[in-house]
């Protein structure tokens, strides 16, 4: 059975180069109210994480980077 593997995208937007990681399911927690959350695309920047979108099993490279670079055109991060 094969593992789970991280992809990056790094683009440039407005002068600035962006980071993306994705990163694999996470199981919910019952006990403590925390919902299971899928693979997920993170913008990585200043040693943090914010979540941008789900991550599409089987996508091409191209669809998500093109997904990426919408979300950094809406993204409340855009402009920081």
């Amino acid at each position: 059975m094969a593992g789970y593997k991280v992809q990056q995208q790094r683009l440039s937007f407005g002068g600035k180069s962006y980071h993306f990681v994705s990163y694999d399911a996470q199981p919910g927690n019952e006990r403590r109210g925390v919902a299971p959350i899928g693979p997920m695309w993170y913008l990585m920047r200043a040693g943090k994480r914010w979540p941008v979108m789900p991550q599409v099993p089987g996508q091409a490279e191209s669809e998500t980077v093109r997904a990426l670079g919408s979300w950094l055109v809406k993204g409340p991060l855009a402009g920081g």
